[in-house]
């Protein structure tokens, strides 16, 4: 069994709920533990899962969150910084999950993180597992 560490970026903490929600169900489904840390907004993530992996209790991450466009270019940031971010972590042989939803507007939102339609909560665990079970079946 294995300890999963979810880090959400508790910005619109109803979409949040949501994207827990599946999270949480997709881990314990497959029979694994979680952790829950959340952080003001993603571009926090890639740091909190950098150093929360330094502490050896974690076998993999998810990351959750939302970026809704807005009038300015902080969009664009956010997004392709927090997606970069992650995307170094798992460079480095993280099993990381990315669930950070970039959206147009919050219908879109609501969608993909209702466990019961697009539950990219649920989508981002599993592939945290997923990346876990390769690092498990390759690492020396």
């Amino acid at each position: 069994m294995a300890t999963i560490l979810i880090a959400e970026a508790r910005f619109y903490p109803h979409l949040n709920d949501m994207l827990l929600a599946g999270a949480r169900a997709a881990i314990e489904a497959a029979g694994h533990k979680h952790e829950t840390l959340t952080v003001p907004g993603a571009l926090e993530l890639p740091g909190a899962i950098a150093l929360a992996a330094r502490s050896g209790r974690f076998c993999a991450f998810v990351a959750l969150g939302v970026i809704i466009r807005g009038e300015t270019y902080h969009f664009e940031a956010v997004a392709n910084e927090s997606a970069r971010g992650l995307m170094d972590l798992t460079l480095q042989g993280y099993a990381i999950g990315n669930g950070i939803l970039t959206v147009e507007n919050e219908e879109q939102a609501r969608y993909r993180a209702d466990p019961r339609r697009g539950d990219k909560g649920g989508g981002a665990a599993q592939a945290a597992l997923a990346l876990f079970d390769v690092r498990q079946k390759y690492a020396p």
